[in-house]
């Protein structure tokens, strides 16, 4: 039979307990047992139960078997520790004799009445499960009689578990003072060879001029906007002589403009333009991403300084299978339209605040970041559409250490620990980043490096970095 009872993963001692309750004075559990220095706590996965059981006073009778057995218990719910058996004289030999397992076979610990030690430490542990935040530890107490019957059952609370809860500091943002936005796009409007005007029904114009006005329009129905300005700039590609594709540049870039002004009634000052006779970044872009196999040879004749007719006339002479690839696949992408337009979004307050949330949904883009904090205000910080507020937010501003710093806090508050650390990273090193990495390494069970960025958030003024600190000790 067994004689150790300390059922613990060696790579697991010394680690502290993650948060757990103490029964500071001796506790009086049955008639002869009682129990000190009890505890319940998490350790990462793992929740533990610690106990020194003195036994000296305690007797059982010969006929007679006790089994001890300590449960993590919380409503319905509960998952038992292993068990300690402890037999009378002529139980114990009853066993023996019969070649019988005791009461829990193999999960028990055995002890002959005159055998058991007058302290037993008891360590042990299962895995966590969310169930058990705000659990009781119970130690049960079941006495058998002749022929292994059940007698009677006893139970004593020896103390609860609190799970770890944090302060978390959330700040806010500067107030930005003047919100400019724009959105952009490209759109392949086509046009006969060599011409300029614009016939809406060619090829596929329909849905590129729809672009267009769609990026226009999201932005001219919004009543949160004023449009400041449209910028326009067209590019044609590198075949056909430069001067031919300037004028197509600009006379196409044109036929936009007037396309815009006819739809709407923008001032003709709001719209500004510009072109690009040949296209040649863009076709350095797109031969980059290929494989051709004069690549390298073709994008050194690009970045030559050299006239763009004669540029030309060499890709298209000495790579002339390089050449028609390109004249096939990339020409026609490069000869495009770009747009811009430029607004301003008013600015919101607290009295926006139902209208602010709304866009958290619709349109984000038009927030600032301490619109986005102003939108958590009242929230239940448990509730799902809080943490979807900073979730949007730092998507929207996703290098912003505080807008990053209010996702992590919001991740940890709901358990997605993996998306907090990611925020974590770009969080900077203000005190209060410093500080919520600290809370991280808490609740990850990792409490020596908790309490080193609690010791250093508290030197950077962090109050609450000490509260944390006697929390953990």
């Amino acid at each position: 039979m067994r004689r150790l009872f300390i059922i613990l993963a060696a790579m697991a001692l010394g680690q502290a307990v993650m948060t757990a309750q103490t029964v500071q004075a001796p506790q009086e559990a049955f008639n002869g047992i009682t129990i000190s220095n009890a505890e319940i706590g998490r350790n990462a996965d793992n929740m533990m139960v610690n106990m020194d059981m003195d036994m000296s006073k305690f007797n059982v009778p010969s006929n007679k078997a006790v089994l001890l057995t300590p449960y993590v218990v919380k409503d319905g719910d509960r998952v038992g520790m292993p068990s300690l058996g402890i037999y009378g004289h002529d139980r114990y030999f009853y066993y023996v004799r019969n070649d019988k397992t005791m009461v829990e076979g193999s999960a028990e610990t055995s002890y002959r009445e005159n055998e058991v030690p007058d302290l037993i430490p008891y360590f042990a542990s299962v895995p966590y499960e969310d169930w058990m935040a705000g659990s009781e530890l119970v130690l049960e107490k079941k006495t058998y009689g002749c022929c292994g019957n059940l007698v009677k059952t006893e139970y004593c609370t020896l103390g609860g578990f609190d799970m770890y809860k944090p302060v978390f500091l959330y700040i806010s943002p500067a107030v930005e003072m003047r919100k400019e936005r724009a959105l952009e796009g490209n759109a392949f409007v086509d046009y006969p060879v060599s011409q300029t005007v614009i016939y809406p029904e060619y090829h596929n114009n329909v849905e590129e001029l729809a672009k267009i006005r769609s990026t226009i329009d999201s932005v001219r129905l919004d009543t949160d906007v004023k449009v400041t300005s449209i910028f326009i700039k067209g590019y044609a590609s590198p075949e056909s002589p430069y001067d031919n594709n300037t004028r197509l540049a600009k006379g196409r870039t044109e036929s936009i403009r007037k396309y815009v002004l006819d739809l709407y009634d923008f001032p003709e000052s709001v719209i500004k333009t510009d072109y690009e006779p040949e296209n040649w970044e863009g076709l350095r872009e797109y031969l980059v991403g290929t494989d051709l196999p004069y690549k390298n040879q073709i994008l050194a004749l690009i970045d030559k300084d050299e006239e763009p007719d004669r540029k030309e006339w060499l890709i298209k002479s000495q790579y002339k299978k390089d050449y028609k690839y390109l004249l096939e696949n990339c020409y026609p992408y490069l000869r495009r339209t770009y747009y811009r337009i430029d607004y301003v979004v008013r600015s919101f307050t607290y009295e926006d605040v139902d209208h602010i949330r709304e866009l958290v949904s619709t349109r984000p883009q038009n927030l600032s970041l301490q619109e986005f904090y102003l939108a958590a205000q009242g929230l239940d910080p448990e509730s799902e559409q809080f943490g979807e507020i900073f979730d949007v937010a730092v998507r929207m501003y996703p290098e912003d250490p505080v807008a990053n710093l209010n996702a992590a806090n919001a991740a940890m508050q709901r358990g997605d620990m993996k998306s907090a650390g990611k925020f974590l990273d770009r969080a900077g090193s203000m005190p209060e980043s410093v500080y919520a990495r600290g809370v991280y390494c808490a609740l990850e069970g990792d409490i020596e490096e908790a309490k080193k960025y609690f010791e250093l958030a508290s030197k950077m003024g962090v109050a609450e970095a000490d509260q944390q600190l006697q929390e953990l000790n």
